[in-house]
């Protein structure tokens, strides 16, 4: 069930999903931490932040497993997102990637299974292995992760390419280049927009403006960071935070209405694209 106090992004399957999630990039690299983490991951889920992101990439496995006990005894609550290594993405090399991912997490599905990046394989070899394993009901749906514009359109000539659900990229307030071309054109065609390190792996909040707009609302600067973004239609932010009580001040984040002023003082801050920009990654 989603949180109505939270925004959300509906997928072309029509599955419905919150627009804030849980992120777990450099999360499963200490067994020290992983009580922290997990404690982390389950405040988000009791605060409604139901989709949780990872990849078989992160700690080599170690956050699908982290993400795994945090979901135990709650799997239905949850919409769950990984991603297959690129060097993995052939068609025998996905399904064979899936099926490990799925053990790590405990679980029969993954609800959006996307490729973390294009490699060396073919992308009608992945998209073949994608619709398979929708078909036999492992992953939900589909997506990509760092494809730009020119990346996507070549994927809409690839056979059953249309079915892409979403792609996760870079995207945050110092990081805008996407809002020229490429988010326009996905949420013209209804495929979601997944804005990896939205706070720009916290040093956005430290900038001057958001702290001057943060105060005026008794938030903070990381706040009005995710505010920005929570705003745009078809994008979902997926902030990580190894900490429950940041995880509940992002939460706080979706109650924070921007007004015009506001905004035109962060396009002043971070202006807006104004001519094509190639994809950023980190």
């Amino acid at each position: 069930m989603i949180d109505d106090t939270l925004p959300t992004v509906t997928l072309p399957d029509r599955v419905v999903v919150p627009a804030l999630g849980l992120g777990t990039w450099q999360m499963g690299e200490d067994a020290g931490k992983a009580e922290q983490e997990i404690a982390a991951l389950r405040e988000g889920i009791d605060r409604g932040i139901t989709l949780i992101d990872t990849a078989e990439m992160y700690g080599e496995g170690g956050a699908e497993r982290l993400v795994g006990e945090a979901i135990s005894g709650r799997r239905d609550e949850v919409f769950l997102v990984s991603k297959v290594h690129p060097w993995n993405a052939s068609r025998k090399g996905t399904i064979a990637a899936c099926e490990r991912s799925l053990t790590r997490m405990k679980t029969g599905r993954i609800d959006l299974y996307l490729l973390h990046w294009r490699g060396e394989h073919p992308l009608a070899e992945t998209v073949e292995a994608f619709e398979e394993l929708r078909r036999q009901g492992r992953i939900g749906a589909w997506g990509v992760s760092n494809f730009d514009l020119a990346d996507m359109r070549e994927l809409m000539e690839v056979p059953g390419g249309e079915n892409c659900a979403a792609n996760q990229v870079l995207y945050n307030l110092s990081r805008r280049g996407v809002e020229y071309d490429l988010l326009p054109w996905c949420q013209k065609r209804g495929i979601a927009v997944m804005a990896y390190s939205p706070i720009e792996q916290g040093s956005l909040a430290r900038n001057d403006t958001l702290i001057h707009i943060a105060k005026a609302y008794q938030a903070t600067p990381a706040q009005v960071a995710l505010a920005f973004l929570l705003e745009r239609d078809g994008v979902i932010a997926i902030p990580k935070s190894s900490h429950a009580s940041r995880v509940a001040e992002n939460r706080e984040a979706a109650k924070l209405d921007l007004t015009d002023d506001d905004l035109a003082a962060l396009d002043a801050a971070f202006p807006p694209p104004s001519r094509p920009t190639p994809l950023e990654m980190i």
